[in-house]
């Protein structure tokens, strides 16, 4: 072998070998990973009553204006250590994996987020956005440990996350599926619910609630209009359907279906036109006639105003107004009508004096005759 096939191989071994190291080093977002805090550092989250938490990333994909992104979600998943369920390799929603349901919308109620790649046309609707490095950070809301989850049909199945492993899912946004930024971290929720369960079984007969043990839990005491009131309920009838309502009837959502220990959790709507303070946020169990209520504070009403009026039982400011308007108009009119018959009257007693008139005789002079005067011929005329 001469020197030149002597390059010619050894640039050929070079470039085998780098090739090879090449796709041997794992990509920079292969090692994608999620972590979860809560407010008291110990990352588990409550059973009973929504936990806010931040969810963190590292290591994912960023695609600098690429279509798509990545949705957070809370959910259970049917293989958590193989990765099967995951959509890049067959997952299906409602089968292999399901999440609690929520409006794609940056003002959710925060059981569901959008991280977009940074310059996206979606970038804008989104609750964060995904860093150059492949981390981002956003704020979650986990209602409870039991929540309901639709398939692609509609139907809708009950998840208990105390008998399932549930927990934060990643998975590619709008459609796109990424296996680099699909992953799942379990959630506790073992501590949280132990001590309500323990509880329940000295206070509770097996096969349903105590008669006024019911209760509902809000996420927040105070809520903007137009958003929602994340509430949860403790102490149904196993299996009975549970009604929860706003103000008896403003706005409901159910029936929902308690679970093995009576528990019910959702997102009640709050409307935008609503009237500022306090409201009364009602649980109704259809079975057993139990009531639970609560109390949430409600700004940014569009009707706060007139709904506080009529609530007050005074007549509002726009009701005087239109009878204002209306007796005015009814003054006005009576007042045209008697200028117009007026002006009709004179019109008719001036024709009737004109018709007089030119129907009367004309006049005499008295009786006196006239006769015609003497002609006197002049001097010299012939007679």
């Amino acid at each position: 072998m001469n020197t030149r096939q002597r390059l010619a191989a050894a640039v050929a071994a070079t470039v085998v070998a780098t090739a090879a190291g090449m796709s041997a080093a794992p990509a920079a977002w292969a090692a994608a990973s999620v972590s979860v805090a809560t407010g008291d550092g110990d990352g588990r989250v409550s059973a009973d009553t929504a936990t806010a938490v931040t969810v963190s990333g590292s290591g994912f994909q960023a695609i600098p204006g690429g279509f798509g992104g990545i949705y957070v979600l809370i959910g259970w998943v049917d293989d958590p250590a193989g990765g099967s369920w995951a959509p890049s390799v067959g997952g299906v929603v409602g089968e292999d994996y399901r999440y609690i349901p929520d409006v794609e919308a940056a003002d959710n109620n925060g059981f569901q987020r959008f991280i977009a790649f940074a310059g996206s046309q979606t970038e804008s609707s989104a609750n964060g956005v995904l860093a150059a490095d492949g981390s981002w950070s956003i704020d979650m809301v986990v209602p409870g440990a039991v929540f309901e989850s639709r398939d692609r049909d509609g139907n809708v199945t009950a998840v208990d996350c105390r008998e399932l492993t549930c927990g934060i899912i990643t998975i590619g946004a709008h459609g796109v599926k990424n296996a680099n930024n699909e992953t799942f971290t379990p959630l506790d929720f073992s501590a949280a619910a132990e001590a309500p369960a323990a509880e329940s079984a000295d206070a509770a007969p097996a096969g349903g609630a105590v008669a006024g043990a019911v209760r509902v839990g809000l996420a927040s005491q105070t809520v903007d209009a137009g958003t929602s009131i994340v509430f949860t309920g403790q102490g149904f009838t196993p299996g009975e359907q549970v009604v929860a309502s706003l103000d008896g009837g403003l706005a409901a959502v159910g029936p929902l279906t308690a679970g093995s220990q009576g528990e019910v959790a959702a997102a009640l709507p709050v409307p935008r036109d609503i009237r500022d303070g306090t409201h009364l946020v009602t649980l109704r169990g259809a079975g057993s006639g139990a009531v639970a209520e609560a109390e949430v504070t409600v700004s940014g009403g569009t009707v706060a105003d007139a709904a506080a009026a009529t609530s007050s039982g005074q007549t509002p400011p726009w009701a005087w107004v239109v009878l204002l308007v209306s007796l005015t108009a009814s003054v006005l009119l009576i007042i045209a009508s008697l200028i117009t018959a007026i002006v009709r009257a004179r019109a008719r007693r001036r024709a009737r004096r004109a018709t007089e008139t030119a129907s009367a005789p004309p006049a005499s002079d008295g009786g006196v005759e006239t006769r015609p005067r003497a002609v006197t011929a002049p001097a010299g005329a012939v007679r």
